[in-house]
């Protein structure tokens, strides 16, 4: 004697719905390492603008470089940023995406505050040539032959 067969029941193993992830430890290992080489790579690049204005000798008066190569830096870094959040995205790490996503978040944040600092500074030097921390390049002055 023949029994009906009931059709196979849904396997939610197989096919198109199974998404895979990383492994979490990995995960988190790889978040945590890239955000620390990138909060390095900031604070020397801010560091180095920083020491570009510092001078020991107090008779002499040093205005740091403007801003502009050192933002284009930073956004360098941002750049890398995406990129690791989009390898990460494909590779289902989600912590290491979010991490990433909150490092381009904050390196976006410094680029545009950083652009209004020097553009106004720029701005300053424009207006008022006399101003502390202009020099004759900011001052729009023809070069001295």
């Amino acid at each position: 004697m023949d029994l009906p067969v009931a059709p196979p029941a849904f396997d939610a193993t197989n096919g198109t719905g199974r998404r895979r992830r990383a492994d979490l430890g990995a995960d988190i290992g790889a978040g945590c390492g890239l955000v620390l080489l990138e909060l390095i790579a900031l604070a020397v690049i801010f560091g180095l603008w920083f020491l570009s204005g510092f001078n020991l000798d107090p008779a002499e008066s040093v205005s740091p470089d403007p801003l502009w190569d050192y933002l284009a830096a930073v956004g360098g870094v941002g750049v890398l940023a995406g990129v690791a959040a989009a390898v990460a995205a494909r590779a289902g790490a989600v912590v290491t995406v979010v991490g990433q996503a909150v490092m381009v978040g904050l390196v976006c944040v410094v680029v545009f505050g950083g652009v209004a600092l020097q553009a106004h500074q720029d701005q300053r030097c424009r207006d008022v040539p006399s101003a502390m921390g202009c020099t004759e390049s900011d001052r729009g002055a023809p070069p001295l032959t």
